[in-house]
């Protein structure tokens, strides 16, 4: 005798998950199990209040802030989960009502009709390599905004320098600067002091890191991924010198954007 299939939906919140059940084959409509606590000892013990002799078990959520730690928990434990793109779910024109009962409720009998589009779930490896790509991009942003406050600061006051900026020249030439009042040489000093922190911020270790997971996830992941849309995909090449005289290294020939043109400073030319 085949299996039934149940299809659990679940809208999941950094602190509870509502869970909505759909019977296969079956098209009346779908009810809502109750909440859970969003931990692996309430997952586990709804896995097995829900787990029959002849019950196979199919759960869904959207992707988002929580991340993907409830998927590989069903999937360790032996059970089909998908994540979805929120973006791709249908919706009906006007329904406007949103509450976390309904989104349960609907994902389960999307997830019934076949109507999800799922995404792809990195391994471990795969987000690290993704958060040390985000840590990067918010390295950069402020030492870009460190940069621009102490070119403003200095226009607003008289002083432009003619040649390229953030050179050991330029650098040189702040620290020759004079002013009237004695508070503009703190202000001074303050900008630099946050432009040498943001800078060693983006350079120290990512280099070395960032080489490292890419030849890990090269290796564990293999030929497909290659080819693949999903995953990072670095690669390490130098490029031009930077301020400092150091040759950064250049994370690119990404497929997932925010990777594409990533700058690395090597730790080793520091």
């Amino acid at each position: 005798m085949e299996q039934c299939i149940t299809y659990v939906g679940l809208d999941v919140h950094k602190d509870t998950i509502v869970v909505a059940l759909a019977e296969a084959g079956l098209r009346e409509e779908v009810r809502q199990h109750g909440t859970i606590p969003n931990t692996p000892a309430a997952l586990k013990a709804l896995t097995a209040k829900l787990t029959g002799k002849k019950r196979e078990l199919r759960f869904c959520y959207e992707a988002g802030p929580c991340g993907y730690s409830i998927q590989r928990h069903l999937s360790a434990s032996g059970y089909d989960c998908a994540v979805v793109a929120p973006s791709l779910i249908p919706r009906k024109p006007g329904d406007r009502i949103k509450t976390d009962r309904r989104d349960a409720i609907n994902l389960a009998k999307l997830h019934r009709a076949g109507e999800l589009t799922a995404v792809w779930v990195p391994d471990q490896a795969h987000e690290a390599i993704r958060d040390l790509v985000r840590a990067r991009q918010a390295a950069v942003r402020s030492l870009r905004r460190a940069r621009q406050q102490l070119s403003g600061f200095l226009l607003r006051h008289g002083h432009h320098y003619h040649r390229p900026a953030w050179t050991l020249l330029h650098r040189r030439w702040l620290s020759s600067l004079k002013f009237d009042q004695p508070n503009h040489h703190i202000v001074l000093e303050d900008c630099i002091a946050a432009i040498e922190a943001a800078t060693a911020r983006r350079d120290q270790g990512f280099a070395a890191a960032a080489a490292a997971s890419s030849r890990k996830v090269r290796s564990t992941r293999g030929t497909a991924a290659e080819n693949s849309s999903a995953g990072p995909g670095l690669a390490v090449r130098s490029s031009a010198r930077s301020v400092d005289g150091s040759r950064p290294a250049i994370v690119t020939r990404s497929s997932w954007p925010p990777a594409r043109t990533i700058s690395i400073s090597s730790p080793s030319s520091a």
